[in-house]
């Protein structure tokens, strides 16, 4: 049995190419008329369709965290939002029925994003180098006068 749908859809047409009947490569195989008619066609299967993501009971309180997230930004660093304390806030205030993991895996996504949108975080950057390598090399032997016995 082939590995992927590309080692699949390679066999049928190999076998398709010898003469075995398209019921017979439907048998073979275990997949449809479909599937065999579309690997005949082509050699490459279809990109799989991405999924749109679904709905979550904490889309309606994205909005709060992300303004409790924007807020901290100016707020002095002992005063800012754990997660713990977003979580709590969203229980007692707005009467969410959400799990604290959610809480935290959206603020562990977010926060950074709105750190850069403000302009306040931290870009990726390359520096590259400019010496050639070697000339600024530095050697230690490691007999300097301090690192000898006392007895010495």
């Amino acid at each position: 049995m082939p590995k992927s749908k590309v080692d699949l859809y390679a066999a049928i047409r190999r076998y398709a190419k010898g003469g075995m009947s398209l019921r017979a490569l439907m048998r073979k195989y275990g997949v449809g008329f479909e599937t065999v008619g579309k690997a005949l066609i082509s050699a490459l299967p279809e990109p799989r369709k991405k999924m749109e993501p679904r709905e979550t009971r904490l889309d309606p309180f994205k909005p709060v965290i992300d303004g409790i997230l924007t807020a901290d930004l100016t707020a002095p660093r002992k005063q800012r939002h754990t997660v713990k304390r977003i979580y709590d806030r969203l229980l007692d205030e707005h009467g969410a029925d959400i799990s604290y993991q959610m809480v935290r895996g959206y603020v562990a996504a977010r926060r950074q994003e709105i750190r850069l949108e403000a302009g306040k975080g931290v870009v990726d950057a390359f520096v590259p180098q400019t010496h050639r390598p070697g000339a600024e090399a530095e050697v230690d032997s490691g007999t300097s006068r301090s690192s000898w016995p006392a007895s010495w």
